[in-house]
């Protein structure tokens, strides 16, 4: 087995609170950001092999610029962080881990519109004309999901 920092990307309106990938954890990530913590460390294979699957787990805040009310002190309290965090959903799904050569760089989860994912292991970052995941970023939020 070997260990591959941990990055997120959030393709969508809505906040990343926390997630996982096979029970390691991510960075909360903002909406329609990502790419700029890494944890340590998710763990695969040192050699891929087909049908490799990863569990994804997430948290998202679907309101993250929601005015949250004060009490009379300025302060946030536990009913009112409470109340806001009720609409916070849980998610859960299984994705394939694409084939990985030599060398396994990182995790790279990208949370897309309804609340779908996919994961990179791709040794390149956004930034690099070889990345293979652009089109991600190029991803439009649309106001209703289509069921599958």
């Amino acid at each position: 087995m070997v260990g591959a920092p941990i990055t997120g990307y959030n393709h969508t309106s809505a906040e990343i609170i926390r997630f996982s990938i096979n029970g390691a954890g991510g960075p909360r990530i903002p909406p329609n950001a990502g790419g700029g913590a890494e944890v340590c460390c998710g763990v695969l294979p040192v050699q891929w092999n087909l049908g490799l699957r990863a569990i994804i787990e997430w948290d998202k805040d679907p309101n993250p610029y929601e005015s949250v009310e004060r009490d009379q002190y300025g302060q946030i309290t536990k009913e009112i962080v409470a109340r806001h965090s009720a609409g916070y959903s849980h998610h859960k799904t299984t994705v394939e881990i694409p084939k990985y050569a030599k060398e396994l760089c990182a995790l790279q989860v990208h949370f897309l519109p309804c609340d779908q994912v996919r994961v990179s292991t791709t040794c390149y970052t956004p930034s690099n004309p070889k990345y293979p995941d652009r089109a991600y970023f190029d991803v439009k939020e649309s106001v209703a999901c289509s069921v599958l």
